[in-house]
């Protein structure tokens, strides 16, 4: 009976110092995993600098505040009302597959719902943020705003609600057929392309862009020291885009980064080799949106295929790049900075590669079936709704700026600033006389 009475005390000591150092260990997990999840968010927050200056490099020097200032405020605006609507319909419980129906609003939630949220968040601006530079340099302000919130808040929850939905209760119709999207290749970036291409269809080419025979013409950016800088800031945020996708901070971050930056390389070096097999001049324009365009077709591959495959992938989409464009501009669709190129049919072609090159199983054709079906869905739901918000939003308020301010830049009718005043000082007035002019 002593020796019973010890085991027992024995037992009563022991037991709890056993619960405390499993509680601490969780607790240690989801600290690691919060700080990674932190990190991550912060780097694809970074990718919003990377788009201003890809985008406002590209654009002609009169138009560079106010393609800034989209990004800008895409981020802004875009924060508040995903915060508001969108991440309730895209992460909210889904019983029916198709959109969320709670946590509108978050406000009431755990550490890590926070912590999700603001990652998510961050996902939600780069989805908009496609869309301000296909359709530079000649789209009035406050109509681009109201286009910008309507896709945050509807068109691109609403998709990922079918593919990654729901965070808590019942889940999206593409994720229950077996969808493979791990970081939003066809989510966010086709999505955000054929938004792109409905806004460019609808609001028209910048005067000059085409002649009356059909022939193209360039106009160049502005500088594109800006293009290569926010290219190298774009692909250094990409790590964190694709490697925060995991959620967690364990060894897979390894593999999904390189795959990521060696996608890239990959991209680059497409551009280089189809440019001399067309005999065309390499350019850095080109460069850069190839490597961009092989980290757009990785983001959905990036954790499940082989090393070797995910160069193959970056390779083919430096070669999409540059098809994509001809294509546009063969159909006189004038995107300044090949955004629907670049997101929209390399995020394609990616999320084809993701079914075709699956580690372990390769050209399963069910799986690239499935694929296929998400391609399609994200079109017809993207490129459609964008179609319909454009030509709503230009019947009613105008998405167009008019030619008088188009041929002045944006810069000056828009804000009432220009990006470069030591070089525009006849275009340096203030508010009040542009207003007295009838130009505000």
């Amino acid at each position: 009976m002593a020796i019973h009475a010890f085991l027992l005390r024995l037992m009563v000591l022991l037991v709890p110092s056993y619960s405390y150092a499993e509680t601490s260990i969780s607790d240690l997990a989801t600290s690691i995993n919060t700080v990674w999840l932190m990190t991550a968010a912060a780097l694809v927050f970074l990718m919003q600098a990377g788009f201003s200056l890809v985008e406002g490099g590209m654009a002609r020097s009169k138009n560079t505040v106010n393609v800034i200032m989209k990004n800008y405020m895409d981020c802004c605006i875009g924060g508040i009302i995903f915060w508001l609507v969108g991440f309730g319909l895209m992460f909210g419980a889904n019983p029916s597959g198709w959109f969320g129906t709670d946590l509108f609003m978050l406000n009431d939630a755990s550490p890590w719902d926070f912590s999700f949220l603001l990652f998510q968040m961050m996902f939600a601006a780069t989805a908009t943020t496609i869309v301000s530079g296909a359709m530079a340099e000649r789209t009035r302000y406050s109509a681009y705003l109201i286009g910008a919130c309507v896709i945050t808040g509807f068109i691109y929850p609403v998709f990922g609600s079918w593919a990654w939905g729901a965070y808590s209760a019942g889940s999206g119709w593409l994720k229950e057929l077996g969808f493979i999207d791990f970081a939003g290749s066809t989510v966010v970036h086709s999505l955000g392309g054929w938004c792109a291409l409905a806004g460019i269809m609808v609001l028209g080419s910048r005067l000059g862009r085409f002649g009356s025979d059909g022939s193209s013409r360039t106009i160049a950016g502005h500088n594109l020291s800006l293009v290569a800088l926010g290219g190298f800031i774009l692909w250094f945020g990409w790590f964190g885009f694709n490697g925060g996708s995991t959620l967690v901070g364990d060894a897979s971050i390894g593999k999904i980064i390189l795959n990521t930056h060696l996608a890239a390389c990959a991209g680059a070096a497409g551009v280089a080799l189809f440019s001399w097999l067309l005999n065309r001049p390499m350019l850095l324009t080109s460069t850069v949106n190839g490597s961009l365009g092989g980290l757009v077709a990785i983001t959905a591959g990036c954790a499940s295929m082989d090393v070797q495959f995910a160069v193959l992938t970056g390779f083919i989409a430096g070669g999409v790049t540059l098809i994509g464009s001809h294509l546009l501009n063969k159909y006189r669709l004038d995107d300044v900075v090949d955004a629907v190129t670049v997101h929209g049919f390399c995020g394609a072609w990616g999320t084809l590669a993701a079914g075709l090159f699956y580690a372990g199983d390769l050209f399963n054709g069910h799986r690239v079936l499935v694929q296929c079906i998400g391609i399609g869905a994200a079109f017809v739901w993207g490129f459609g709704l964008s179609w319909l918000m454009y030509t709503v939003i230009d019947k009613a308020i105008g998405l167009r700026a008019s030619a008088l301010h188009e041929q002045r830049g944006l810069d000056y009718t828009e804000h009432a600033e220009i990006g470069y005043p030591e070089f525009q000082q006849n275009k340096l007035f203030n508010s009040e006389n542009l207003a007295s002019r009838g130009e505000l």
